[in-house]
């Protein structure tokens, strides 16, 4: 199992498709049971609204609660040198962290160097799209325990005052989402020097269209989701206290987690691969991108 782990000293090679895929069907995992333990909540929108609270206006933080857990919390996590491994990007710009505490580790050099940081769409559409529709039970029983008090309007729904529970675990679905989406620069790049001339014309010529192509397996994608559907299926079911399923009592919305992979995490995870792609060869002399073009398919 060990070349399944996320841990880069341990040997093994970082760029072996195998390897990656056990680490991205993990996350799936991580991804699941995140976004069932934030179900539970309301969908408490005052959490991503920036200037909402006054007490970090006081502070004379003008960000939303969600920007300040996570800047807070990333800069603990780079102290401790999180961001300074390959597969780790923050979503507070890390000219904003404090340097690492911890003497650096020498990672090995796996991927080109880029600048491609998708974490400002995550953000966007974990918080626009994927946060009302699998909070939308919690909401609707809010809104009837509201109703049910005499509370009526616009005060029924969205808001059950538990940001610093909610906060918490959209952060760590989205330092989740995050690690899953920016893999695919270790896809992109073993693809890449698996055999670099399918690559190279497309790149010299910026073709988008052409390099999606060569990166899509749309009969992988079908499968994913399969899995993702049957995971989510079984893991969102109440368990009686022998073990056995609760009929089809679900903790969440099966549909809503799938359409986050179908409709965001793919689609960027895809974007990802080929905004590094395009940045593949730059620095790279004449002579360099001659001899990866006359590499022959490994």
């Amino acid at each position: 199992m060990a070349s399944h782990q996320f841990n880069f000293t341990l040997g093994g090679d970082p760029l072996d498709l195998a390897r990656i895929r056990g680490i991205l069907t993990r996350l799936e995992d991580t991804i699941i049971f995140g976004l069932i333990e934030r179900a539970q909540f309301a969908h408490n929108p005052k959490l991503y609204q920036k200037g909402a609270f006054e007490e970090l206006k006081q502070l004379g933080f003008e960000g939303s609660m969600l920007d300040w857990f996570l800047k807070e919390t990333e800069a603990f996590h780079a102290k401790a040198r999180r961001y300074t491994s390959p597969d780790e990007y923050p979503f507070t710009p890390i000219a904003e962290l404090p340097p690492p505490l911890l003497k650096a580790i020498e990672y090995p050099k796996v991927l080109y160097p880029n600048e491609v940081n998708a974490n400002p769409s995550i953000l966007a559409f974990y918080t626009r799209s994927i946060v009302p529709r699998i909070t939308a039970r919690a909401t609707s029983a809010l809104a009837s325990l509201k109703r049910a008090n005499g509370v009526n309007g616009d005060a029924e729904f969205e808001d059950d005052g538990n940001y610093g529970s909610a906060g918490v675990i959209d952060m760590e679905v989205l330092q989740s989402i995050s690690k899953r989406v920016h893999y695919g620069k270790f896809v992109a790049e073993s693809k890449f020097i698996d055999c670099p001339s399918d690559f190279i014309p497309h790149i010299l010529n910026p073709n988008r269209e052409a390099l999606e192509k060569l990166i899509t397996k749309p009969e992988v994608e079908r499968r994913l989701l399969q899995r993702l559907r049957k995971k989510a299926a079984v893991y969102a079911q109440d368990f009686a206290p022998d073990g056995e399923p609760k009929g089809d009592a679900s903790k969440i919305d099966i549909d809503g987690v799938v359409d986050l992979y179908e409709s965001y995490i793919i689609p960027l995870t895809r974007d990802v691969e080929v905004d590094y792609l395009l940045v593949r060869l730059k620095g790279l002399s004449q002579e360099q991108i001659d001899e990866l073009n006359s590499k022959k398919k490994a």
